[in-house]
């Protein structure tokens, strides 16, 4: 019978690389730790963990078996949440994911809508790319995530259910008056994570060209500092201006491209009622962020 204690302590060991890390990460002695995995390892019948000089290092069954422990702890740590959530949101926690631009526009604005509607909901936010906000969403981690796609890119993510929040123009940012990609085709540009590289690419294609990368970042503070230097020239979309917008660069809207912002969940409907209250909040914050 597999033991929701040894599974944690399994899964702190995978996710910390060390039996003392992960003893200090749960406030156990190392002992009490290699005692978890003896025990895990009988109950299994099988060899979870190996010894590597003064380490160790799990076996490919330690590993199947940590992938799955992370999973169902997140599962019952979601399990917990949407059961206080059923008293009436007097208590209970909703972890959320979102990504920067969305994080600082349309979070900010659904978590004060939620401190005054219910003020015994707790709200988690983790700060995570799309992928790895859908990941975490999938594991168990959180409950909500915040993602994105472009227009006509491929499904985000098999078995979500995805609540469409805002459609997010993207803007050419440059250091001068210009409104046509055209006029770009021999700039250097700022590329950031693969998605919107590969967006940035589709774009410019349709203007004749292929975009030159010579710098790489997702920050946008740093992406429109370099291009008030006259570093390159970017893209980037409206909600990320909201979030920060130097004066002394220009922004022009890119007509026909924007990318979709959703409001991911896990599992089948219908969401725990506070998960339900923070897809309420997010929808009203996002409608008035766009309307900005």
């Amino acid at each position: 019978m597999l033991n929701i204690v040894h599974l944690k302590v399994l899964a702190a060991v995978a996710r910390c690389g060390s039996v003392t890390e992960a003893a200090r990460e749960l406030h156990y002695s190392q002992p009490s730790v290699s005692h978890h995995l003896s025990r895990l390892e009988s109950a299994t019948g099988v060899k979870l963990v190996q010894r590597v000089g003064r380490g160790i290092r799990l076996t490919p069954e330690g590993q199947l078996l940590a992938a799955r422990a992370a999973e169902i702890l997140g599962r019952v740590d979601a399990a917990t949440n949407e059961l206080a959530a059923h008293v009436g949101l007097q208590a209970g926690r909703v972890r959320l994911a979102a990504n920067a631009s969305t994080l600082s526009t349309i979070v900010p604005r659904a978590a004060m809508s939620l401190a005054e509607n219910h003020p015994g909901l707790e709200l988690s936010l983790f700060d995570r790319h799309p992928v790895e906000a859908l990941e975490m969403l999938r594991h168990g981690e959180v409950d909500v995530a915040l993602v994105f796609r472009h227009a006509g890119a491929p499904p985000l993510a098999e078995g979500a259910r995805l609540v469409h929040l805002a459609d997010d123009p993207i803007y050419l940012i440059s250091g001068q008056a210009d409104d046509s990609l055209a006029n770009h085709h021999d700039s250097g540009w700022i590329g950031g994570c693969d998605r919107c590289q590969e967006e940035l690419s589709a774009v410019c294609r349709r203007h004749g060209f292929s975009p030159r990368i010579a710098s790489y970042s997702d920050d946008i503070v740093v992406v429109q500092a370099l291009v008030a230097a006259g570093a390159g020239v970017t893209t980037l979309p409206g909600l990320a201006l909201q979030a920060h917008r130097r004066p002394d660069i220009h922004t022009a809207e890119l007509v026909g491209s924007q990318r979709e912002v959703y409001a991911a969940t896990y599992g089948d409907p219908p969401d725990p009622p506070a998960v339900t209250a923070v897809l309420a909040a997010l929808t009203d914050a996002a409608a008035q962020a766009t309307a900005l």
